[in-house]
């Protein structure tokens, strides 16, 4: 063990707890780094903080954590790259009709499931349909991003799906790409959900397979020696090169790190970002890619007072300043808002001008909205303080220090902040966007085509109604309809550009940056890993040299 640590110097503490805390012989492996050869592909140690709370795949193919499992157990129809671009995969290729209400998908021959059910039209079905409409009942939940205007699915023959819609779907194949539309073989799928909670019995038909995985604990993954259908885009589609992967969960940052430092692990999940400037100096890879999807910031509750003010809302626009969260959380990695969406997303513009740090003007828009500084520097009105209640997001590790530098600024023009911080069991329990309790929900959530992003902003097609107004906004619900029927690009986007200003000017939502959700921290022999449009790594093309 003492080997292991000489390659970098920690301080002592940080090695005890490394060398207390990491022991994989009950995994029947060894993690140090130069284990294998670049043609033998080797073994690698992923840390993770969480494993989130289910591994039902349609509940916890969202989650950030379980999303890194299920991304080599399982394959997708469609691939979709960092810049948004959808190229084939499982499906090789596809037609649509003028107003893209109807698909055609042709899928790959020879492919299948671990259980060895054919990946064939059938299968697709299957899938779409419970990404759909899930099994409320029995706790089975719908894919959040999945078209809520899905009508219904058919097999032309074995090799061929075609897919209908209730409205224009112009987003449709994109989404195919997305990390909760996952392919998991029938078989799983008609399991009750306590048999699809136990990972060892879903089958997926990835590059990968579940050898072994205790909750709360770890999950080692195995190559599958038969897989031949991988996505062309990322050059290769064999075997994967590495022979296992397995996910450790260390909850503390620090100890991740250093184990990745001593050479316990090879890669390590969310590091702090002050560390990632020294750590690329010591010849660490450090990897920080941008999702497709919204920025990191809050969705306003417009039912909850004074959020039901837009003066108060805009005053809460105005009165932050997101080039010192940068400046004080996080490093040139990070990048400035300019909208609620993230600037590498198709169809994003920049409204920068909207989120301008300007305190003056929060203070008049207060002002005009009757809240009144006290003595102690807090406004209020009518006996009641200028609160904020914030809720710190625990799937992004640098949630709760961006909320306390925001709690300064704010306090400075009159707001009382209150910060709260859950686990990630509990925020998902009791923080809900438009709850009765919840003013303001911080945001990390990806999508992959920005059509879908209105619905979900509203209640309409069963959409999740962010800002709690129903359908009281004409204006947003009529731009919402008007990107929902859009049947080319060229019409939608200037139609998304209104909804971006007009969503930013209203103060429904609160941008703070554009948003890093995933930091990686690897050891230089490992090379080779691919980064998709929701910045999951792949290890599927990695190798690892002595």
């Amino acid at each position: 063990m003492a080997e292991l640590f000489s390659k970098v110097t920690l301080s002592r503490r940080r090695l005890l707890v490394a060398s207390a805390a990491l022991t994989f012989t009950t995994l029947g492996m060894t993690a140090g780094h130069a284990q294998a050869s670049e043609e033998d592909g080797g073994d690698i140690v992923f840390l993770i903080d969480s494993l989130g709370d289910t591994w039902i795949p349609n509940n916890s193919a969202i989650s950030s954590f379980q999303g890194h499992v299920w991304g080599h157990v399982t394959d997708k129809l469609v691939y979709v790259d960092a810049d948004g671009k959808a190229s084939p995969w499982l499906a090789e290729s596809w037609e649509q009709n003028d107003d893209a209400t109807e698909f055609t998908l042709h899928l790959k021959s020879g492919v299948t499931f671990s259980d060895g059910a054919p990946l064939d039209a059938a299968a697709v079905i299957a899938n779409l349909d419970i990404w759909y409409a899930g099994r409320t009942g029995e706790g089975i939940n719908p894919i959040g991003l999945f078209p809520k205007t899905y009508d219904r699915a058919e097999a032309v023959d074995a090799a061929t799906v075609k897919v209908y819609f209730k409205a224009p779907t112009l987003g449709f194949i994109p989404t195919l790409g997305y990390h909760g539309s996952i392919l998991i073989s029938p078989n799983s799928i008609a399991q009750p959900a306590s048999d699809q909670a136990d990972l060892s019995k879903t089958a997926g038909s990835g590059p990968y397979l579940v050898e072994a995985w205790k909750e709360g604990d770890f999950v080692r993954l195995v190559k599958r020696a038969d897989y031949n259908w991988g996505p062309p885009a990322v050059g290769h589609t064999g075997p994967a090169f590495l022979d296992s992967i397995t996910y450790k969960l260390v909850p503390e940052p620090s100890l991740r790190v250093a184990s990745v430092q001593s050479g316990q692990a090879d890669v390590a999940y969310n590091a702090s970002p002050q560390e990632l400037e020294s750590l690329g100096e010591e010849g660490f890879t450090v990897a920080t890619p941008r999702y497709l999807g919204f920025v990191n910031g809050w969705a306003i509750n417009t039912k909850f007072a004074p959020f039901d003010d837009v003066k108060v809302r805009q005053a809460l626009q105005a009165g932050i300043n997101r080039q010192e969260i940068i400046d004080t959380v996080y490093t040139p990695d990070w990048l400035l808002a300019t909208s609620f969406i993230q600037s590498n997303v198709p169809g994003a513009t920049d409204h920068g001008d909207l989120l301008a740090y300007d305190p003056d003007r929060a203070e008049k828009l207060l002002d005009e909205a009757g809240w009144v500084k006290g003595a102690d520097g807090i406004r209020a009105k009518d006996g009641t303080q200028l609160t904020l209640i914030v809720h710190s997001n625990p799937y992004l590790a640098t949630s709760k220090a961006v909320d306390e530098l925001i709690a300064q600024q704010l306090g400075k023009i009159g707001w009382k902040v209150v910060i709260r911080a859950f686990d990630v069991v509990t925020f998902g329990e009791k923080v809900r966007y438009a709850s009765p309790t919840v003013p303001a929900y911080e945001v990390t959530r990806s999508f992959i085509d920005a059509g879908t992003v209105a619905s979900i902003l509203t209640d309409a097609n069963k959409g999740e109604n962010w800002f709690g107004l129903g359908e009281s906004d004409t204006k947003l619900n009529d731009l919402r309809d008007k990107i929902a029927s859009a049947g080319s690009v060229e019409i939608r986007d200037p139609l998304l550009d209104e909804l971006q200003a007009y969503v930013l000017d209203q103060g429904y939502f609160i941008p703070r940056t554009q948003i890093v959700q995933r930091i990686y921290v690897q050891a230089p022999e490992l090379k080779g890993e691919v980064y998709n449009g929701v910045a999951y790594a792949s290890y599927y093309t990695a190798r690892k040299s002595k």
